[in-house]
């Protein structure tokens, strides 16, 4: 109920400030279970996705954004928990294994389930290589994918912009659903899980027009961070040194006018004593 309330509330006015288009809204089921997959660009997407949709979308979301503290924490556990959205673990292991679980009870209820197949948001707005999950879920649960294609959505809350930003319209595409019933009992074959995944990453790359990126976004995530992180030590080095070539400076400059000085009162005195 929580969601249709949300929706409501944020529906106007989304569509006053940012005026979203969206296209192929018909290749979604009216009904029973569809996997909704989409790229992940920013923060945003949860709002913008969903909203040309007559369904609820439920997406297995990250679990920080239930865990965080003090008021910033509370409103995001609230809202998310609210509107229906289901924390996961990404560490990997048993964690994604309960992570499928969660989806396939979704699927089973005959609801739209949501994913992000890159894992996380991409971090320069290209289009990185899907991890296998979505490709399990879609052939376990004999559901269909529909690909989700988010476009503009990084120039409205890129990483680390709290505040979204005016001026910029977004675009939904809803791509036809894709058809897996070829490999259905063959979700334990890793080279047919990753064929699955890679052919729902290239209907993605076809709708969104982002370059591909054969690589995880988390790897690239880490040397990016990783790169800022050298940067801004060398950046401080470079201060540091800054500092101690200006105070070596000040020193000599110091020592000079000392010396200037020593010499004239030196050269004061001789001339006195020649008066003398």
């Amino acid at each position: 109920m929580f969601y249709w309330v949300v929706k409501a509330i944020l529906g106007p006015v989304l569509a006053v400030l940012w005026q979203p288009r969206a296209e192929g809204v018909e290749n979604v089921p009216r009904r029973g279970p569809a996997i909704m997959v989409s790229n992940h660009l920013s923060f945003s997407d949860h709002f913008f996705g969903p909203l040309p949709l007559p369904r609820k979308i439920t997406f297995l979301a990250k679990a920080e954004y239930f865990t965080g503290t003090g008021v910033k924490g509370f409103v995001s556990r609230a809202f998310f928990t609210g509107v229906g959205q289901i924390p996961i673990d990404r560490s990997g292991g048993k964690a994604s294994e309960a992570a499928l679980r969660t989806g396939l009870r979704v699927l089973k209820r005959g609801d739209l389930l949501g994913i992000y197949p890159e894992g996380t948001r991409s971090p320069d707005g290209r289009l990185y290589r899907g991890r296998t999950g979505v490709a399990r879920l879609a052939l376990e649960a004999k559901a269909p994918v529909v690909p989700m294609a988010m476009i503009n959505l990084e120039k409205i809350m890129p990483p680390g912009r709290t505040v979204p930003k005016l001026g910029v319209r977004p675009k939904v595409v809803f791509g036809e659903p894709l058809d897996f019933s070829r490999y259905y009992g063959m979700e334990k074959d890793q080279r047919v899980l990753r064929a699955v995944t890679d052919e729902i990453m290239y209907a993605l790359m076809e709708l969104s027009g982002q370059e591909y990126v054969d690589r995880y976004a988390q790897s690239v995530k880490a040397e990016l961070e990783a790169e800022a992180k050298e940067a801004r030590r060398e950046q401080n080095a470079d201060d540091k040194d800054r500092r101690r070539t200006k105070r070596a400076a000040k020193k000599a400059e110091r020592a000079e006018r000392k010396a200037a000085k020593k010499a004239e009162r030196a050269a004061r005195k001789k001339g006195s004593d020649e008066d003398a």
